[in-house]
């Protein structure tokens, strides 16, 4: 998007600088009111709002278990004692530029304050930063279709798999490689990009 719309009433839009990282809040706070039963998974390029990074907190407060799979800056802080306890950051580098964002919330609400009868599925060009939610328009947009949250879901299986290598984010603030230590594969992202291979020859037959 390049310029504001002339409707002011969305359902499955979360459009900055004007409400976006507000409503991305509430949906944060919205999933610690479930305690230890929420999850929130966040897949971008960086998190440096401290708005967000401190409802992130509250939430993991609650016992919200909070997996973040994070590209560059992030200034959340993971598996502090008493701060972080429940949150989670890992970092994965391969071969592609990969700029997917990608917000699962597991009990998510639309815009208009309908609950989402599945886990929430946000996908958009926005990270969590002060120039993506204040200073441009950005826009993220509620996958409604159980198709699309299934193929979103799959590409944050990918990041978050336990075998995959990553580096993960300690207490510290140092970052620890995981997964194989003599070799760089399997890697997440050549797993995406042979599962979306596989799709497509799939399709053609």
């Amino acid at each position: 998007p390049t310029g504001y719309s002339r409707s002011d009433d969305y359902r499955t839009l979360l459009v900055a600088p004007r409400d976006l990282k507000s409503q991305l809040i509430d949906l944060i706070e919205h999933e610690a009111s479930f305690g230890p039963e929420g999850r929130i998974t966040l897949k971008c390029n960086s998190i440096a709002d401290q708005a967000i990074v401190e409802a992130l907190y509250g939430a993991s407060a609650t016992g919200v278990r909070v997996e973040c799979i994070v590209r560059g800056i992030c200034t959340l802080r993971a598996g502090v004692p008493g701060l972080s306890d429940n949150i989670a950051v890992r970092c994965v580098l391969g071969r592609y530029l990969e700029h997917s964002r990608i917000y699962r919330f597991e009990h998510g609400e639309y815009v208009d304050g309908t609950a989402a009868d599945q886990p929430m599925y946000l996908i958009g060009s926005a990270d969590l930063m002060p120039r993506n939610l204040a200073r441009r328009v950005e826009v993220l947009v509620a996958s409604e279709r159980p198709k699309h949250r299934k193929l979103l879901g799959q590409v944050l299986s990918f990041g978050l798999s336990p075998d995959v290598v990553r580096w993960e984010l300690q207490p510290d603030d140092s970052w620890d490689r995981c997964g194989p230590v003599d070799r760089f594969e399997p890697d997440a992202q050549e797993l995406m990009y042979r599962w979306t291979v596989d799709r497509q020859q799939q399709a053609r037959r």
